[in-house]
């Protein structure tokens, strides 16, 4: 596993004897450069696939680094790449493949790469039962969530699924891998920001309620017992950013007060 300097972008390497298989490729040129030196200078070794969880330009880097390596990208990969909110062109790649669901044998491991979609469109989970892991982008970020542009109901179902994996370790799209409670805590994180937002939104004047959402505390939201760390705390921040400028949540306040005066 290689962390970028780059927002602590992921990249998984499955090594079969001297080839490898990429899940990811890291956010930045530097950090893409890096992952061919070692892999390919330091390890002696060629990277033949590249499976991509979402295209996004903070996971798809090292695309154009490993010019002879087939690339692998759902269906919906444009979409996402063209939605996103820092698009770098010069990172994107035509796939050689686009799929909904597939699977392939890389060495010793199967790889099972099935269509997820939540933080994004075009999400893929990489579930690896021989690793006992599972690859799953940014549906969770760390033991939170990134809201912006996604639908959160369709994150909160995007985590249920990996769950129902049963794996033990978890290798997110950024910072790390984690053991599987992290997707517990990621929904709880949802939930808990859901609930504050949706009830701000409903008993907050208008003209106070982006300066009342700015002040939810990350404490307040994250599972019992968790400590953020800087990362989880810098993008608790832009949620925030992202919920007020998105109008995230205004639906289920409104559908909440609908409820409740019917």
């Amino acid at each position: 596993m290689f962390v970028g300097d780059e927002v602590e972008s992921v990249a998984t390497a499955f090594v079969d004897h001297d080839e490898v298989l990429l899940v990811d490729a890291l956010g930045s040129e530097a950090d893409a450069a890096w992952l061919r030196d070692t892999l390919c200078g330091q390890m002696g070794k060629t990277v033949r696939l590249i499976a991509t969880t979402h295209f996004m330009s903070d996971h798809i880097a090292g695309l154009v680094q490993f010019p002879g390596a087939r690339v692998l990208a759902h269906r919906h990969h444009r979409q996402t790449f063209l939605s996103q909110n820092r698009r770098v062109d010069a990172f994107y790649r035509e796939p050689d493949f686009v799929f909904n669901d597939m699977a392939l044998r890389w060495g010793r491991h199967q790889l099972r790469l099935l269509y997820n979609p939540g933080k994004s469109m075009d999400h893929v989970s990489v579930d690896v039962p021989s690793a006992d892991l599972a690859c799953v982008g940014d549906n969770i970020v760390g033991n939170i969530v990134y809201l912006s542009k996604a639908d959160p109901q369709l994150q909160r179902a995007a985590i249920g699924r990996i769950r129902q994996f049963g794996r033990a370790r978890i290798i997110g799209g950024h910072i790390g891998v984690f053991d599987a409670t992290v997707l517990e805590h990621a929904q709880q994180y949802l939930d808990n920001i859901q609930r504050h937002v949706v009830r701000i939104r409903r008993q907050a004047s208008p003209d106070t309620v982006a300066a009342r959402i700015a002040e939810i505390r990350i404490e307040d939201c994250v599972a019992p017992g968790v400590v953020p760390v800087a990362f989880e705390r810098a993008w608790h921040t832009h949620n925030l950013e992202a919920i007020v400028a998105q109008s995230i949540f205004a639906l289920d306040a409104a559908l909440a007060s609908m409820e409740q005066g019917a």
